[in-house]
């Protein structure tokens, strides 16, 4: 059987997700130098230094087999931002229990560590970016969850959160420390596989219109 977490290109008409690679930072650096407003919550790293690093840990992770980053690249081909599969979680299950779909293969996921150029913001990118990694996660790996977070702070994530159609689990008080140094609250939302085809055609509605 393939690995489940091998770097893979998630295509689409608006956005192409690639696997995050350092050949990257150049491009992510170009797209953290721009406008800056809606980063206050939300980890973009500045400078080439600082962006290598974090690429290096995002890739770190994906050794781990615990995340899958990926370059979020518009229509153009420009790289606007990134966004990755974090937390990966493999259950151990009794031996034969049919809720297992392999041992290798992801139960739980969570979508997160996204963000955008402001001129990718708000547009069909980060909508259909979503469509795509939901989709991988529930069609192809079959997950059983797909957890969103966010700073509590964050109406603006967790208005587009709530938009996707995932549901409110709660909110985690002194979940991690934030990106302005403070501790934060972390606002809980997920998906349940029995909850994806609704989302999935609501999502696609979106893009319709």
């Amino acid at each position: 059987m393939a690995d489940a977490l091998a770097p893979v290109v998630l295509q689409g008409a608006h956005v192409k997700l690639e696997p995050l690679t350092l050949a990257h930072v150049p491009a992510l650096c170009r797209v953290a130098g721009g406008p800056r407003d809606t980063y206050a919550f939300t980890l973009v790293p500045v400078g080439e230094a600082a962006m290598r690093a974090y690429v290096e840990t995002a890739l770190a992770e994906h050794a781990a087999r615990r995340a899958m980053p990926f370059a979020t690249v518009d229509a153009t081909g420009t790289v606007v931002g990134s966004t990755r599969f974090g937390n990966i979680e493999f259950w151990p299950w009794p031996p034969d229990n049919a809720n297992q779909r392999g041992a290798d293969v992801p139960d739980a996921v969570e979508i997160g560590w996204t963000w955008l150029a402001a001129s990718a913001q708000r547009t069909a990118v980060n909508t259909e970016a979503k469509l795509l990694m939901l989709t991988h996660a529930f069609e192809t790996w079959r997950v059983h969850r797909v957890s969103l977070m966010t700073d509590a702070r964050n109406m603006r994530s967790r208005d587009a959160i709530a938009r996707l159609g995932a549901r409110a689990d709660g909110v985690l008080r002194a979940q991690r420390p934030a990106t302005d140094g403070s501790i934060r609250d972390g606002a809980a939302y997920s998906i349940l596989e029995a909850e994806w085809p609704a989302v999935k055609a609501g999502l696609r509605a979106r893009l319709a219109r």
